[in-house]
């Protein structure tokens, strides 16, 4: 089995992207003093120096690098070294312009940016094969080499293209999944307007055409698109593996539902050595923090609750962001930590000295234009210094409470052309919903829709319109079985292929939530409905209703007004030993605390009321023992009962009773026994 740690690194994680390139090698010096000076262990390198490794095709210049891991070997710093093939050079794209991506219009992208590659692109794949060779026998045994770093941020700015290359290679996917032309035809449904194919050779990406193109093919491109991708990944890192054993192979992903929406993260998963992430605030006006600890807990689901590896975040703003503020003194630290406590076994950064040139020039770094006498630097600094207390913690994993039912391919299909209201955002949904278990101080974990669901008392479905049958067995079982499920509307709609389940709706879930829909009725932009319960209290609901008869089911609440009035609006079926809820429309904050109040009584999950308001609390465990995590993202200073007793990491206090965490502050206790 590949390692799945970087190598030599014995404490978590500090550092980040090194672009020493950009600089004189004379600043060098003072870099790595300065990177010990602030408890620096790892830092990214070569992410972006095609051109200089290979300035010419086949000639090669190894030699700065040489001095770079050397220098870092012998400060004591590990090297998460990159395969420099999210930027081919100038002089690959002139000796091969098909290599640029082509948009579904047909405008073939230029040189210039970054990321601008055709994944099918066989002199492509040639030539990012021969520099990760290269590197490899040259550095493979180097001892500053920690990992290994492919690519940057599969996704983004480009996953598909849709040149004639893309065309070729597409057939020979869908030869591969289908067979034959009339598997094709049969999973796309190509009887309707007419679009039977006769022969594969017939078909093309989905391309600019004058109306809806066939859902089906789209979905099918988007999973293409992705599959290629990781095709290139899967090279790289066999390439790695074998000729550099006992190196882990990483790429960074970007699982925040805020950041990349077309990359099936679930598949990826599979083929990492150790996942990694990158995350960045989105200063939007809402809770960032709860953005972010959504972020965490979606990567390390993916990785199947083991540890993982914060690679990229900011100490302060970005730069590409229509508005981008500074972080407050003391919010760099609460960050890195909450990604901590989620399951990180490290904080990194982008990146280690800010540039003075390109595009992400204005991007905070840990060493700011300003230098060592700034905020941030300090602020870096002192960080580092927690973040060396914490090493015990390596390798402990989070405890999650409940289960969150996600998967990519599903919100794709769901984004495509033509369904009954564009206000229906999947990732809404999924946002709201884990923002309201988050206010209730559970900790999620995210699930595949088919994946094992038996150890988690509650299980929500946010948004799950693509359902194949396996997945809505999985969920029947689950319930049958004890479990506790909250489904939200337009779930269970259409099965793998985007085809609407034989049937009445919600087809995969009609089952276990004991009911069916008749008709969708989307509401117009700003109206709203309410839903009334037995005892005449009352929610309200916006975005859509729903005609639901219930076949089993018991009505807890009802429209009240509208179209859909005096039919039910939220349901409630006991189903062997469980319980499955449905809720027909979009409730607001309220009304869906007020449903998972109800659910997590069914779960016997005991409420946490006496837990402050934007205070988390999150428990790590391992064979080092547990440890509890206390961050107070709110102005105020709290008391937060323990319930136990410990000593208290960044302080050395011991604790016990009630926590006094300052505002803004985070607290890291060991538990006792």
């Amino acid at each position: 089995m590949p390692e799945t740690t970087p190598k030599g690194l014995t404490r978590l994680a500090f550092g980040g992207d090194y672009n020493p390139e950009q600089w004189p090698e004379s600043v060098w010096q003072e870099d790595v003093r300065l990177m010990r000076e602030a408890g620096v262990t790892m830092v990214s390198v070569g992410i972006f120096s095609w051109a200089l490794l290979e300035p010419e095709p086949g000639v090669y210049d190894f030699g700065w690098l040489d001095r770079l891991l050397d220098l870092l070997h012998a400060h004591g710093i590990r090297a998460d070294l990159g395969t420099p093939t999210v930027a081919p050079p100038a002089w690959f794209y002139r000796a091969h312009p098909e290599a640029l991506p082509v948009t579904a219009d047909g405008t073939r992208y230029e040189f210039g940016s970054r990321g601008a590659i055709c994944h099918s692109n066989a002199d492509y794949r040639a030539a990012a094969a021969n520099i990760t060779t290269r590197l490899a026998e040259r550095y493979g045994t180097h001892p500053a080499l920690a990992l290994w770093h492919v690519f940057n941020e599969y996704g983004v700015p480009v996953s598909a293209c849709y040149c004639d290359n893309c065309a070729a290679h597409f057939r020979r996917w869908l030869t591969r999944t289908y067979k034959t032309v009339d598997g094709v035809n049969e999973a796309w449904g190509t009887a309707f307007w007419g679009q039977r194919y006769a022969t594969l050779g017939q078909i093309n990406p989905p391309r600019l055409t004058p109306t809806a193109v066939n859902p089906a093919q789209a979905l099918d491109y988007t999973r293409f698109a992705d599959a290629t991708m990781r095709e290139n990944f899967v090279a790289e890192r066999d390439i790695l593996h074998r000729l550099a054993p006992g190196i882990p192979v990483t790429t960074n992903f970007m699982a925040a539902l805020s950041q990349c929406e077309s990359v099936d993260y679930w598949a990826w998963g599979r083929e990492v050595d150790l996942v990694t992430n990158d995350h960045y605030l989105i200063t939007d006006g809402r809770r960032t923090h709860v953005n972010l600890a959504m972020a965490a807990d979606l990567t390390r689901s993916v990785a199947g609750g083991a540890p993982w590896l914060l690679l990229e975040h900011s100490t302060s703003g970005v730069n590409w962001q229509p508005r981008n503020p500074a972080k407050a003194p003391g919010q760099m630290a609460r960050n890195a930590l909450s990604h901590v406590a989620r399951g990180s076994d490290g904080a990194m950064f982008f990146q280690w000295r800010q540039s003075r040139r390109g595009a992400e020039k204005f991007h905070s770094a840990m060493l700011p234009h300003g230098g060592t006498e700034t905020r941030v630097w300090r602020e870096v600094v002192q960080l580092g210094s927690s973040v060396e207390e914490l090493g015990q913690i390596r390798g402990t994993r989070t405890q999650a409470d409940v289960a969150v039912v996600w998967d990519w391919q599903s919100w794709w299909a769901q984004k495509l052309e033509w369904r009954p209201s564009e206000d229906h955002d999947a990732r809404e949904r999924a946002d709201a919903f884990y923002e309201a278990l988050y206010d209730r101080h559970l900790t999620v974990d995210f699930a595949h829709p088919e994946a094992d669901l038996s150890a988690y008392p509650l299980v929500v479905v946010p948004a799950l319109y693509l359902m194949t049958e396996a997945a809505g067995r999985n969920l029947q079982r689950y319930v049958e079985q004890g479990g506790t499920l909250v489904v939200s509307y337009f779930s269970g709609i259409v099965d793998e292929h985007d085809a609407v389940h034989e049937g009445a709706y919600p087809g995969a879930l009609r089952d276990v939530l004991g009911l069916t829909v008749e008709e969708f009725s989307p509401l117009l932009a700003d109206q709203r409905v309410r839903i009334t319960g037995p005892d005449g209290s009352e929610l309200t609901g916006d975005v859509w209703t729903e005609f639901v008869v219930p076949r089993g089911a018991e009505t807890v609440w009802t429209y009240a007004e509208g179209l859909t009035a005096d039919h039910p609006a939220v349901t409630r079926h006991r189903l062997g030993e469980g319980t499955a809820w449905y809720v027909s429309t979009r409730l607001d904050a309220h009304g869906l605390d007020a449903l998972l109040g109800w659910a997590t009584e069914d779960a016997r999950i005991a409420p946490r009321a006496e837990l402050p308001y934007d205070v988390e609390v999150v428990r790590r465990e391992g064979e080092s023992g547990g440890f509890l995590f206390v961050i107070n993202h709110s102005a105020s200073d709290v008391k937060v009962p323990l319930g136990a007793a410990g000593t208290e990491l960044l302080t050395g206090e011991p604790a016990a009773g009630d926590l006094a965490v300052p505002a803004g502050a985070v607290r890291v206790l060991r538990l006792d026994g």
